[in-house]
């Protein structure tokens, strides 16, 4: 269904840092752009092959328009995720690089008995998800 998710960002370093050290738990690394155009106000992770031909990828740019990026009332962004440890690994690293919560690492059951997930806001406030579904009970590794 999608091709791409783009957020706008005030801050492109900032937004890096965030951005690599966030999605990391979840097995996402960034897009290497190599021979195209100047992508400095860019930033991508996720599959990004053959110059976008084949392209899933989350963005984060400074806005065309040279105004300020701003959020989305209702919106966000919610990522899979491969296991529960992996949740709580993206949401300590968003907190950790920057992000501040939304809510914790826990099951969901008001959405379905599987569904565990972490909500964070990145630095400039766009509302993320991680979410595992699969599971009904903590892994005996893992607090609930």
């Amino acid at each position: 269904m999608f091709s791409y998710i783009c957020l706008g960002t005030n801050d492109m370093e900032r937004a890096k840092a965030f951005y690599d050290a966030t999605l990391a738990p979840l097995g996402l690394q960034r897009c290497a752009t190599p021979g195209e155009e100047d992508w400095s106000d860019w930033a991508g992770w996720g599959t990004y092959e053959a110059m976008g031909a084949q392209e899933l990828a989350l963005w984060v740019c400074t806005p065309f328009n040279s105004q300020a990026a701003s959020v989305g009332n209702g919106t966000m962004v919610a990522l899979k995720a491969k296991s529960w440890t992996a949740v709580q690994a993206f949401y300590q690293a968003a907190l950790a690089s920057g992000g501040t919560s939304e809510g914790e690492p826990g099951l969901r059951p008001q959405y379905n008995d599987d569904f565990y997930a972490a909500y964070v806001r990145d630095p400039d406030g766009h509302k993320l998800a991680a979410v595992c579904r699969g599971f009904r009970q903590a892994p005996a590794n893992i607090r609930q």
